[in-house]
């Protein structure tokens, strides 16, 4: 994976199709993602050009483009925010935004997910997804940056103290 500036990703040659007004549209939403963290640590972007051409049907999901904001809190309580471009197992991209969480679960899963979306390409183009997945992670960030809230919200186990 290579990591950097948003401005910095090769967007032509990961989306060979992306036209100049589609690659202009990933940069605005691009753009209010780092806007929305910019009081917080700094995350960067991160592509993987071995990705940009479909690898057939991979172990896990093969991230084209994405940011992984992470925030850490005492105990080792975890809060994560993610916006991805991924392929799916039928060749497809898709969008994936989520909310993670520590897990504090009797059965140690690692983390959930307690929120969602995945809009694949073929539904829609890839600019919208992309737009629609910034929005909803620009919404996350100005929620409550507490693992317990997001949770409680999932109905999932609060942290467990020391």
């Amino acid at each position: 994976m290579m990591r950097g500036a948003f401005d910095d990703a090769p967007l032509t040659t990961l989306f060979p199709l992306l036209t100049p007004a589609e690659a202009a549209s990933l940069h605005r939403a691009a753009g209010t993602v780092d806007a929305a963290r910019a009081r917080r640590t700094a995350a960067d972007w991160e592509w993987a050009l071995e990705h940009a051409a479909f690898p057939g049907t991979p172990l896990g999901t093969p991230i084209v483009l994405g940011l992984d904001v992470i925030e850490h809190a005492e105990g080792g309580d975890q809060l994560e925010f993610l916006l991805q471009v991924v392929w799916t197992d039928r060749g497809h991209l898709a969008v994936d935004t989520a909310v993670n969480v520590a897990c504090w679960c009797e059965t140690d899963h690692a983390t959930h997910d307690v929120d969602a979306l995945r809009l694949v390409i073929d539904e829609t183009s890839l600019s919208d997804a992309f737009r629609a997945g910034a929005e909803r992670l620009t919404g996350w960030l100005a929620d409550p940056h507490d693992a317990d809230h997001w949770r409680a919200k999932a109905g999932l186990p609060p942290r467990r103290m020391s």
